[in-house]
């Protein structure tokens, strides 16, 4: 796995990015070796974050963990980290590597796995509008997210409200 560990607005530390990339390699038995994994380390009012993302064979995997040490910080987001793959492991094993999840599961796992999804289907119009007008509808409906067509690209965008209580908007790259 190649692991890129960034500072957002700090320097990461040598032994913090050594400790970063003696942890993930435990990943490695999952992911072929041109997997990609980046690390993002910041502070928020005194709190600090630690963002583990790795893309492989079109799935993201991602975990974000906050405390008040980078080391307690990290081993939260491997802790979910894994947990999200141990949960998922039967519709992981078509995408992620051959022989990464062994046929003998461990009588130990700790872990249950997901069971089927349940999906409700809903329909509704799309109108043009802007990202603005988006997160207002959302507001309105006390929903977390709200699908929109953008009145500027005419392209199917989705506005989110974000855990530090701010805003996201996705546009779908062409």
């Amino acid at each position: 796995m190649i692991i890129t560990v960034y500072g957002k607005q700090m320097n990461v530390r040598d032994s913090l990015r050594q400790m970063i990339t003696e942890k993930l390699s435990k990943f490695d038995r999952f992911f072929d070796d041109d997997t990609e994994a980046t690390v993002t380390c910041r502070t928020r009012r005194g709190v600090k974050i630690i963002e583990i993302t790795v893309s492989y064979g079109g799935t993201i995997f991602r975990s974000e963990e906050e405390s008040d040490t980078f080391r307690t910080a990290l081993d939260r987001a491997m802790e979910t980290f894994e947990r999200q793959i141990r949960k998922n492991r039967t519709r992981l094993a078509k995408r992620i590597r051959q022989g990464a999840f062994p046929a003998a599961e461990d009588p130990e796992d700790e872990y249950e796995e997901e069971p089927e999804f349940r999906i409700r289907s809903k329909t509704y119009p799309i109108k043009p509008m802007s990202p603005e007008e988006a997160i207002l509808q959302m507001n309105l409906l006390e929903h977390a997210f709200y699908v929109f067509r953008s009145a500027d690209t005419e392209k199917t965008c989705v506005v989110y409200r974000r855990n530090d209580g701010g805003y996201g908007l996705i546009i779908p790259e062409d």
